[in-house]
């Protein structure tokens, strides 16, 4: 099941080792899709927005019932355990958290469902077997409690510091619980800073003061329901007496929040980060007490710090005030910190690394005395070492990495330049690489055992023709004797949205009730995403957005024409944006599919802004109160465009109650419609899992053996 992007929030890495990185044009008219339905019809189903009225939630208990045709299948049960056997294997990658000279790891099994976090030293996590030691068990935490705690990270002071912020959700949902933790005891901090539950981000000044954007009470949370006031606690104060430092504004679209990062040489920057919308920032530097705005664009977002150089991703085009050179969107810059903080408004940065034609930034990692470039070229894999010179220029080291996968910068170390990064491909298990950022060298430390049998699978990377000419790459994995002839199983998943680009990604659970079976998984690569750069995504933001959807048909006629499959074998699925981008497919061209899985999706895009954290995506999706971008989200809504007449794929619809980001309702209200309308569909709804599959491995597993046992009823039985 798909979640919301990666920079749903501003994406936060909350482990110990810190690094944040904040996250030719046609217009589709009325007259080309219609918006009759939308504009004439009164939302009778609106009360299923009370996500907990007793109402509500006696027709999801109803509806629920419907998904008892997939879990009555006698095939049902074996999916199910297949899918956990995987998803609680020993034999998983215990993803490494460098702080320090040690390795922090979250982990879960069949013995600790909700989780564990663990620790161990470098040279024993490299040992086959490594012994770990239990640091904190959330299973015990919450029966203890009698609290249903999903962990969702935490903060910490600054490297290799035994004092952290543990964050602690209920059932999954954004908004968390905060408190003080010492890694070192395994024991939460007896009169320690403790935050109420609230959608909330903090930063440590020092081991006594934090800064904490959360819900101060009245006038304090955006339209989304997103704290906009910053406040300065001290340690012994009351939470009610913590000092304002900065305010945005209700009007704003994303979080005010606050920034602290030091480098391997003691160097500290304090930035507030406020969101005027989601992708437009305005940063400011904190310093003495005092704001200043740094006079940086406002498409960017923050990497860290290394060697004072302040790094930052540009995602438009800049050329800084007094400066000939412009900056091309996509580029990697350096910042001389106390130039900065000199003189924040005339500033003179450096590139570090600017993109090609095919070559763009996807992650940046900030070693001791280093940074790790992740990118990708024509959505393949590469990664380079860069170092910051004595003659103030930054030169480059291309690491050895293997071709035709998936890399990810998967934690750095502030204390030296070591780094680890994980390794995958669609059939490739995901494998542990080890650098050392100094050497410019990597090695590969740890491997996992294949969860299904890929021997007789194969991948290929083909394009696509979209409407306006655009070439869109996808890959297909398919059986490698698979026959031409149009027949073959295929489901079809795509996001295309927010900048968050798709990659090849091990199959796993997929793999093993899918592709095993002989069904083919493909990945498009579709506009809106971040595979091609920022320019990729902004082709397809608010009235332009007829080009994704054009995008992922385009790939599914092109598998068509191929004869990979044909429409009778062909289903597609999406998460969140990207079950927007199904529920979209499925009303505009409802022949073409005959499976479709949305997944906790935005469904109605005209009252998308009241609901839940939607108000924060006006700057993706456009707005109803812009006449213009009304009727196209009116024209492209799936909610509203559903029509009584027209003939519909059953769909699998899924959802859960505690998702406080989209929010459940979108899923109610489509359903509620299609029964209306006399519409077969599925409806599952579990309390549990936020945005997301589910809070625990079981969950999860069943989850998406029930969406595998949905594509195998539709598409090959």
């Amino acid at each position: 099941m798909g979640v919301f992007p990666r920079i749903s929030d501003p994406k936060i890495r909350t482990g110990c080792a810190v690094a944040i990185v904040l996250a030719s044009m046609g217009v589709v008219t009325s007259s080309q899709v219609s918006t009759q339905t939308a504009t004439a019809s009164i939302d009778k189903y609106q009360w299923l927005e009370e996500v907990n009225s007793e109402r509500a939630l006696a027709w999801v208990r109803k509806e629920n019932e419907r998904v008892k045709v997939l879990e009555n299948d006698p095939r049902f049960a074996g999916l199910a355990a297949e899918a956990l056997k995987i998803l609680e294997s020993p034999d998983r990658l215990a993803i490494p958290d460098l702080n320090g000279g040690e390795i922090y790891n979250d982990w879960q099994d069949a013995t600790h469902v909700r989780g564990v976090l663990r620790r161990t030293t470098i040279a024993d996590y490299l040992t086959p077997e490594p012994h770990w030691q239990m640091v904190l068990d959330y299973d015990a935490l919450a029966k203890q409690e009698n609290q249903r705690w999903v962990p969702k990270g935490r903060t910490c002071l600054y490297p290799g510091n035994e004092l952290c912020l543990v964050e602690l959700s209920q059932g999954g949902e954004d908004a968390v619980t905060m408190r003080e933790f010492n890694l070192r005891t395994g024991s939460f901090v007896e009169g320690g800073f403790v935050l109420p539950r609230s959608k909330q981000m903090v930063a440590w000044i020092d081991k006594d003061t934090l800064l904490v954007s959360r819900d101060w009470g009245s006038d304090t949370l955006t339209k989304s329901g997103y704290p906009f006031v910053v406040k300065e606690w001290k340690r012994g104060e009351p939470l009610e007496g913590a000092k304002e430092v900065c305010r945005g504004a209700a009007s704003d679209e994303s979080p005010t929040l606050p920034i602290v990062v030091q480098d391997g040489d003691g160097n500290r920057l304090a930035i507030i980060y406020r969101g005027s919308t989601f992708f437009q920032k305005e940063v400011l530097l904190l310093k003495g007490g005092k704001l200043a705005k740094i006079a940086l664009p406002g498409k960017i977002r923050f990497i860290g710090l290394v060697r004072g150089q302040i790094i930052c991703l540009l995602d438009e085009n800049w050329k800084p005030e007094g400066l000939t050179d412009t900056f091309r969107m996509g580029s990697v810059i350096g910042l001389k910190l106390d130039s900065v903080d000199k003189d924040p408004v005339h500033l003179k940065p450096i590139a570090v690394f600017t993109p090609t034609a095919k070559e763009f930034v996807e992650d940046v990692g900030v070693t001791k005395g280093r940074l790790i470039v992740e990118t990708l070229q024509n959505v393949q894999g590469r990664v380079y070492s860069y170092e910051f010179g004595s003659e103030g220029g930054w030169t480059r080291t291309k690491l050895g990495v293997p071709d035709n996968r998936t890399v990810v910068v998967e934690s750095t170390n502030w204390s030296d330049n070591q780094f680890f990064l994980r390794v995958r491909g669609f059939l490739d298990p995901p494998s542990l690489w080890l650098g050392d950022a100094t050497a410019g060298a990597l090695k590969e430390i740890k491997a996992t055992q294949s969860k299904f049998d890929a021997s007789g699978a194969t991948v290929d990377q083909f394009e696509a023709v979209s409407t306006d000419g655009t070439r869109v790459p996808y890959f297909v994995v398919r059986p490698k004797n698979m026959k031409f002839d149009g027949n073959t199983p295929t489901v079809i998943t795509a996001y295309g949205g927010f900048q968050a680009s798709e990659t090849p990604t091990y199959l796993g659970v997929k793999g093993k009730l899918w592709v095993e079976r002989g069904g083919v998984h493909v990945l498009a690569n579709i506009r809106g995403g971040g595979e091609f750069g920022p320019a990729w995504h902004e082709a397809g933001l608010k009235t332009h957005r007829q080009r994704i959807y054009d995008d992922f048909y385009a790939v599914g006629q092109d598998l068509v024409k191929r004869r990979i499959t044909s429409p009778r074998r062909l289903g597609i699925t999406g998460g969140s944006n990207g079950g927007l981008l199904v529920g979209v497919e499925m009303t505009q061209h409802p022949e073409m599919w005959n499976a479709v899985s949305i997944n906790v999706p935005l469904l109605d895009m005209l009252r998308y802004e009241q609901i839940a954290a939607g108000a924060s995506w006006v700057a993706e999706y456009g707005s109803v109160k812009n006449p213009a971008e009304r009727d196209f989200l009116a024209a492209i809504s799936p909610y509203n465009q559903l029509k009584p007449d027209l003939k519909y794929p059953e769909p699998l619809i899924f959802t859960t109650t505690k998702d406080d980001r989209v929010g459940p309702q979108h899923a109610r209200k489509f359903a509620a419609k299609m029964e209306e309308f006399g519409k077969p569909f599925i409806y599952n709804e579990i309390i549990e899992g936020g945005h997301a599959a589910g809070a625990d491995l079981k969950e999860r597993a069943k989850t998406t053996a029930l969406e595998y046992m949905y594509f195998i009823r539709k598409l090959m039985d």
